[in-house]
């Protein structure tokens, strides 16, 4: 990895990801084992105009630490500081990074699943609430580390792991601002087209899944980034090929199988083989070659936890699908096919992108709520996609793999 690769990687995060402009307060949050990526963002963030950036470091074994001897309510206790300083966030519009990229992905192995899938709900919660709010700009990226290489290559081979985000990150692209500006509208079109059939459902089928997923009447299709209440586009996940909306909470029924291993967030456990049985909008039986213990203690966090808040899709045309690589990461795998989410929704995916409704009024509206939210990717080679009208006339979005539904521009 060459100093020019870091420093454009890092001005595509602070640029196209968080949208940083003069004036900003950006907060960054990463791994003691990401500091030369972050220092290499917050130097972007600086020359961007930020007025200040604020570097949080997380040190998994002062966590592992907590998880072997701290009491179960506080490792579930909000503070309020943390409180204070979400909503300062909120008022001030910040732009908040998180970078990811497992260094010790088997840190945790053995630990108690309850106590290493516990979150402070509350903190969770408004944190979730204003990632959605229209107030601040947001992105999550993936930092190369050894640990993360060594999961993807069985070595800790940093450059070569630099070399496979090349792709999907665009940076082969002469202009990648540019490049990355294309894309989204690619997206944004695809989610234009969907929004334009009014699906009362989806469904998912082939390779081992059959799943139908209910929407919400006159739900919205986000794809290609979001924009701020001030009409700033940015990108909350670099990279991301999907167009994604959230489901009714109430209806989702059927099988689905994963079609690559997931990553539990919080746990670093890898889940593999996973199927999870949906009835009525829950999930009621999941069964796993490995990590279906910590699958459960998840599902168990809070009541929304165990149904969908979000329904996507990917198809075989995805640059992250194109490296050929399992990344071992949900931020990329996530993008290398369909994928569902257990968890928290999108209120800007409800009508009038949610405005002015509150908590109970979006959930009658079918708009789920938890303190977690985890992508699983179920599609791939062998998997199709339908959308289905109120009146049951499907129309096919994606079939084998392969985008179908026409798209205008």
């Amino acid at each position: 990895m060459t100093d020019d690769l870091l420093q454009r990687y890092a001005e595509l995060v602070v640029r196209v990801g968080a949208a940083v402009v003069p004036g900003t307060v950006v907060q960054l949050r990463a791994d003691v084992a990401h500091q030369e990526l972050a220092r290499a963002v917050a130097e972007q963030a600086y020359a961007a105009g930020a007025r200040r950036v604020y570097v949080d470091y997380d040190d998994g074994h002062v966590r592992l630490s907590a998880l072997r001897h701290a009491p179960d309510d506080a490792l579930r206790e909000t503070v309020q500081w943390e409180l204070n300083r979400l909503r300062e966030a909120e008022q001030e519009g910040w732009a908040l990074i998180r970078l990811t990229g497992n260094p010790e992905p088997h840190l945790f192995d053995g630990a108690d699943p309850a106590r290493v899938t516990a979150v402070p709900l509350e903190l969770a919660k408004e944190f979730r609430r204003i990632l959605s709010g229209g107030s601040v700009t947001w992105t999550i990226v993936a930092a190369p580390n050894e640990g993360w290489a060594e999961q993807v290559f069985g070595e800790p081979d940093v450059d070569r792991l630099w070399e496979a985000i090349t792709l999907p990150m665009r940076l082969d692209q002469p202009d990648v601002v540019a490049a990355w500006e294309e894309h989204r509208l690619t997206l944004a079109r695809r989610a234009s087209a969907l929004d334009a059939l009014d699906l009362d459902s989806v469904h998912y089928h082939g390779a081992g899944t059959d799943l139908t997923v209910g929407l919400i009447p006159g739900c919205r299709w986000t794809g290609g980034g979001l924009q701020t209440s001030d009409g700033r586009w940015y990108m909350p996940h670099l990279p991301t090929e999907e167009v994604f909306t959230s489901p009714d909470r109430t209806r989702a029924d059927g099988i689905a199988r994963l079609t690559r291993p997931l990553v539990m967030p919080r746990a670093g456990a890898l889940v593999e083989d996973l199927v999870v049985r949906f009835a009525r909008g829950r999930v009621v039986e999941v069964e796993a070659s490995s990590g279906a213990a910590m699958v459960r203690a998840e599902l168990a966090t809070d009541e929304g936890a165990s149904r969908l808040g979000e329904v996507s899709l990917v198809d075989g045309g995805s640059r992250v699908r194109a490296a050929g690589l399992v990344f071992h990461d949900t931020l990329y795998d996530e993008n290398a096919g369909c994928h569902v989410a257990w968890g928290t929704g999108f209120p800007f995916a409800l009508p009038g992108g949610g405005a002015g409704l509150g908590p109970d009024e979006m959930m009658a509206l079918g708009l789920n709520q938890s303190a977690v939210h985890t992508d699983v990717v179920i599609g791939g080679p062998g998997v199709s996609v339908d959308g289905v009208a109120k009146d049951g006339t499907r129309t096919p979005l994606i079939t084998d793999d392969v985008w179908v539904l026409p798209v205008a521009g």
